[in-house]
């Protein structure tokens, strides 16, 4: 089954996709006043939970006092998690009466209990969890995070050429406080995305990657982070901030991988700046258990002609979503986004995305695969804004959803909304299972049944998996795409 909705717009810009950000210091915000005064902030508490009560984010809200009292935090810190908070109160959690969410019902998460898990502890399993991770074969620098905290003793610096920093955010936030002010917050901005300004308010620790200019790290760089979480309601809320300056260039592996059952929450976050002429090549792994609820906001601003690939794929979690937002703002750059998504039970996985061309000459091409079995869902949103002055545009749009149960379902929504008039722009989506003609023309050469439809569901998952630059990602993920396939008794049923 699927729902396939295509939507081409064009009119004026008035209005669509303004630049937002909650910028610390007086003004006002859904009505709420935000001092910047610390004698004040029991006016502003009381005010936003007086709004959450309404919307049912009161939890949240009185579980952010305690970052009042935080002395090992920058000055310009607190303003902004103040910021976050307050918008995450003002819009609350998204439900199935918002557009931009009415295939995906966030209720469940907005049920559970809020447990954040703001204080490391060691857990003696991560380490096994590491061990049969993904990509932990591979060289390079690896930064491990258990329940959202560093744990240097399971993380490693490889080599690094001078001046590339590879540290977790909580200690950049002392060591390089002035540039990660400068870009942190300035691109996943929380208008718009409750679940950004909730990571936002409540973000504890993450990685921050900077690149300076003319700079390449040629093995890739390894975000790991394990949850082992066993409350319902855990809630754990990453936060990355990679910056490449002009004509520097890296790979980022970024993995969520879990143990045990328990209903846990991730929340992510990760910007991504690009200078000009950087290239960049982003690959996200979620494989989380099978319980736990995931969603994650990759968000990005990109130089002229700078190359920047974001891969996601997700295999994990009970109901999983990733925003992904690329503001293409410099002329003749490309950029791809890429992803993969397998899902079995009752899961489902959905991809948001929103691609701006801001400048001329810019080319976007989205590829997302969905293989979706038992009663499992897929969702898929692509929309591509081309303004005014984005002349000579070249975007590719492409959803396909394969179904290996006749009570999987899909839901597609790739969009066009253009406002120049030279470009060249296309999008499609299909729904459904294989195709016979093609299992007839294998077993026409001489392949059984099993083999013909083992072939072709390699094949629909290779395509994207061929695109990952890195080599070592790419063999590993294919290994394990691979034997996830194999694993499906549907794969080679008639």
């Amino acid at each position: 089954m699927g729902n396939f909705t295509g939507l081409v717009l064009s009119s004026s810009e008035f209005g669509v996709f303004p630049r937002l950000r909650s910028n610390p210091g007086h003004g006002t915000l859904g009505g709420l006043t935000r001092p910047n005064s610390r004698g004040s902030i029991f006016r502003f508490m009381a005010q936003m939970m007086d709004n959450g009560t309404m919307n049912g984010t009161d939890p949240y809200l009185k579980n952010f006092e305690r970052f009042e009292k935080q002395t090992n935090q920058p000055a310009w810190l607190f303003p902004l998690r103040k910021a976050g908070i307050s918008c995450f109160a003002e819009q609350g959690f998204p439900t199935l009466k918002d557009e931009d969410w009415r295939f995906t019902n966030v209720a469940p998460i907005a049920s559970l209990p809020f447990k954040p898990m703001l204080e490391g502890a060691k857990d003696k399993s991560a380490s096994d969890i590491l061990k049969g991770s993904a990509f932990t074969a591979l060289a390079g620098s690896r930064l491990v995070f258990v329940n959202g905290h560093f744990a240097p003793e399971l993380s490693s610096l490889g080599k690094l050429p001078a001046g590339v920093k590879v540290l977790n955010l909580a200690a950049a936030l002392t060591q390089e406080s002035a540039l990660v002010e400068k870009h942190l917050g300035r691109y996943a901005v929380g208008e718009g995305n409750a679940f950004a300004a909730l990571n936002q308010a409540f973000f504890s620790d993450g990685v921050f990657i900077y690149l300076p200019k003319g700079v390449a790290v040629e093995e890739p760089i390894q975000l790991v982070f394990i949850s082992t979480a066993k409350e319902a309601g855990d809630t754990i809320h990453p936060r990355n901030l990679i910056i490449a300056e002009a004509n520097s260039s890296a790979t980022v592996l970024e993995s969520y991988v879990s143990s045990g059952n328990a209903a846990y929450f991730t929340n992510a976050v990760t910007e991504i700046v690009a200078g000009d002429s950087a290239r960049v090549e982003h690959v996200k792994f979620q494989d989380e258990s099978a319980e736990a609820y995931h969603i994650a906001t990759i968000q990005g601003e990109f130089g002229r002609t700078s190359h920047v690939n974001v891969h996601s794929f997700a295999m994990g979690a009970k109901l999983s979503r990733n925003n992904i937002r690329a503001k293409l703002a410099g002329e003749g750059l490309e950029c791809i986004l890429n992803g993969l998504y397998l899902t079995k039970d009752e899961q489902l996985a959905d991809h948001h995305m929103i691609v701006e061309h801001a400048q001329p000459h810019c080319a976007s091409h989205e590829y997302f695969n969905g293989i979706l079995d038992d009663k499992s869902k897929g969702v898929f949103h692509g929309r591509i804004l081309v303004r005014r002055i984005a002349q000579k545009t070249d975007a590719k749009q492409t959803n396909k959803n394969l179904l290996l149960s006749d009570d999987a379902t899909a839901d597609t929504k790739p969009q066009l909304e253009i406002y120049a008039d030279d470009v060249k722009c296309t999008h499609g989506a299909t729904i459904g299972q294989l195709n016979d003609e093609s299992i007839f023309y294998l077993r026409s050469r001489g392949l059984s049944m099993e083999t013909a439809r083992r072939m072709l569901i390699h094949a629909f998952a290779g395509e994207i998996i061929e695109r990952i630059q890195c080599e070592g990602a790419r063999e590993e993920l294919d290994k394990l795409v691979w034997d996830r396939i194999e694993a499906n008794p549907h794969v080679t049923a008639k």
